[in-house]
């Protein structure tokens, strides 16, 4: 997986750095999601895996499917990655290219898996202490687990923080076996 982000990486570099040109973020974006389901739609998959397929007949695969969609920089983008066999990394590419686009944008993904749903105050509270702390305008993507009895776990960027009663739970256990 991570030769994967490796092989990705500079293609999703080039990417950003013509929609920092352009400043057309967006329609990148929309068009590296289209692509990759696109390329992952399992028959559209099994053509580009063929051996006997040719690079230009594997970009045309997608070009055709694609139609009007792709402007001459995506479709030379496609082009490209078909000519050095790596369309099967437009996830790759399209979460990377996401990753550089928050940075830019001074936005930061910050996963909430909580004991139960939270409630719009809360999320705005968490929200701006999020943002007081990080500096960058948050994006908060919620998901329950109940299995965490109380409290909540928050992944942003590098840090996590532990906030649940399954994981005080987990660390008096810790201190008291030891």
């Amino acid at each position: 997986m991570s030769e994967n982000v490796t092989a990705a990486r500079p293609y999703a570099k080039a990417i950003f750095e013509l929609a920092k040109k352009s400043g057309n973020y967006g329609d990148w974006s929309e068009r590296l999601v289209f692509l990759n389901a696109v390329v992952v739609e399992p028959n559209v998959a099994a053509a580009l895996d063929n051996p006997s397929s040719t690079a230009s007949d594997r970009a045309a695969l997608v070009e055709k499917i694609a139609g009007d969609r792709l402007d001459a920089e995506s479709v030379n983008m496609v082009r490209l990655l078909a000519e050095n066999n790596r369309l099967p990394l437009m996830g790759d590419i399209g979460e990377i290219y996401e990753t550089l686009r928050a940075d830019e944008e001074g936005v930061l993904e910050a996963s909430v898996v909580s004991a139960m749903a939270l409630d719009d105050t809360y999320r705005a509270k968490l929200a701006e202490a999020l943002q007081r702390k990080f500096n960058k305008k948050i994006n908060i993507v919620e998901s329950v687990d109940v299995s965490l009895i109380g409290g909540a776990i928050i992944r942003a960027g590098d840090v996590v923080i532990d906030g649940s009663i399954k994981g005080r739970l987990a660390q008096l256990n810790s201190s008291l076996s030891a």
